[in-house]
């Protein structure tokens, strides 16, 4: 994991479970957001829709963890 990465998910771990889940349902919206522009061929950094799974899967990760805590 690169510095920023690891920053992000320090700033995961501080938030609240509530917290947590708004973060979550934000990026599935920007998710789908990015999806339907891709389809529509409106949208110019396609990067962009990995790095957005790939943080709903951090987010996820660490509502799991706070879970079994």
């Amino acid at each position: 994991m690169t510095v920023k990465t690891n920053k992000y998910v320090k700033d995961l771990e501080a938030k609240t479970a509530a917290e947590l889940n708004e973060e979550l349902v934000a990026a599935k919206k920007e998710l789908f957001n990015l999806r339907f522009q891709n389809a529509t061929n409106q949208l110019d950094n396609t990067s962009r829709i990995k790095e957005v799974r790939k943080n709903i899967a951090r987010i996820q990760t660490v509502i799991a963890k706070k879970a079994n805590a």
